[in-house]
């Protein structure tokens, strides 16, 4: 959302964002336009008064365009809907662990009834494309996939050095740092990242040389400093929490991983391949969509820790393969994910539906 503002043309669209509950710093990193934020306080549960605050937002507001995105937000549609929002567009980047095959019946009798109220679809990925189409029952003519882009200026490949960010101490006598970037949730499935990583290790001739680091922070950061705990690799592992500098922060990284148990098109898979980063990654969502095996990365099972292992101990081996793979994860950044072709077909929807109105 923040990089379709910054790359779309500020004299033709107004965007305003309005949260169910609450909003963060991201918003800062809109630099190209002045966007309002408002929040609907919506409280935890099956609280519904955020729908009469919408709707009178909507007659503040007076938009031309609603656009909501994932389940969570579906049910704006009918308020938009009632008021006469004249372009509605929905989009689905991803499914979470409440739902993670899309095979929910109660959520998809409201995603079917929603198909009355909403104009257009927009699929991050063409798995999520072929979802819609096939279980929610979308007509192809109001389905759109777009990929995310990549700013390819931030996210480039590491040259000279690596940077130690602060933190000297630890990237100190590395020879492969593991890298990770996302929420530390139950769908990111950390724990076997750091499952497989303590176990490389203890297999490893170079243990001293390996490092793990996720940037991120979430409910589940408590189970993997457990684990590191345990193993007494505190030295070796990083858990640097949310972080702005991302960028900076895969250009330590010597491999990135994905340990997913769903996605739909990952945009640190996006970033890392940017960064000139080899991609090891669950085969889930649209990810397969991502990664070319052999090429630029390897594929696995979600849970799987010994096979990730066996994955890492080849790469951590290998600098030559990773600076091959990386390479080739880089050009295809290069050649196919940019924000202004994905800025260009958002733009195309939008200009249609208020055409059409």
């Amino acid at each position: 959302m923040v990089n379709l503002f910054n790359h779309m043309p500020p004299e033709r669209f107004r965007h305003v964002v309005i949260c169910q509950c609450g909003y963060a710093e991201f918003r800062h990193r809109i630099t190209e336009q002045q966007v309002e934020f408002f929040d609907l306080g919506k409280r935890e549960g099956h609280d519904y008064s955020w729908m009469p605050k919408l709707y009178r937002l909507f007659r503040q507001l007076r938009p031309d365009i609603l656009h909501t995105r994932n389940l969570n937000a579906l049910e704006a549609q009918f308020v938009g809907a009632a008021w006469g929002v004249k372009g509605r567009v929905h989009g689905e980047h991803g499914r979470d662990m409440y739902d993670i095959d899309g095979t929910n019946w109660k959520y998809n009798l409201m995603r079917r009834a929603a198909r009355r109220v909403v104009h257009q679809y927009i699929a991050v990925s063409k798995d999520l494309a072929g979802w819609l189409h096939d279980t929610v029952h979308v007509a192809d003519d109001r389905l759109n996939q777009i990929y995310n882009g990549v700013d390819q200026d931030r996210f480039h490949p590491r040259r000279g050095a690596r940077p130690d960010l602060g933190r000297p101490e630890f990237f100190a006598g590395a020879t492969c740092v593991i890298g990770s970037v996302g929420r530390m949730v139950k769908v990111k499935d950390y724990p076997t990242l750091v499952r497989a990583f303590i176990q490389l290790c203890r297999q490893s001739d170079d243990r001293a040389g390996l490092r793990l680091v996720i940037v991120g922070d979430g409910p589940t950061r408590a189970e993997c400093q457990a684990q590191v705990d345990a193993a007494g690799m505190a030295a070796q592992v990083l858990f640097a929490g949310d972080r702005s500098d991302t960028a900076d922060w895969l250009r330590a990284f010597d491999i990135f991983v994905l340990p997913s148990l769903g996605e739909g098109i990952s945009n640190t898979i996006l970033e890392a391949m940017a960064s000139g980063l080899p991609i090891i990654a669950t085969r889930v969502g649209g990810t397969p969509e991502l990664i070319k095996e052999g090429i630029s990365g390897l594929m696995l099972t979600p849970g799987d820790a010994d096979t990730l292992t066996r994955i890492l101990a080849d790469y951590a081996r290998d600098p030559a393969r990773r600076e091959r793979e990386g390479a080739a994860a880089r050009a295809r950044i290069e050649n196919e994910f940019s924000w202004h072709k994905a800025a260009a077909a958002y733009q195309a929807i939008y200009e249609n539906l208020t055409c059409a109105a």
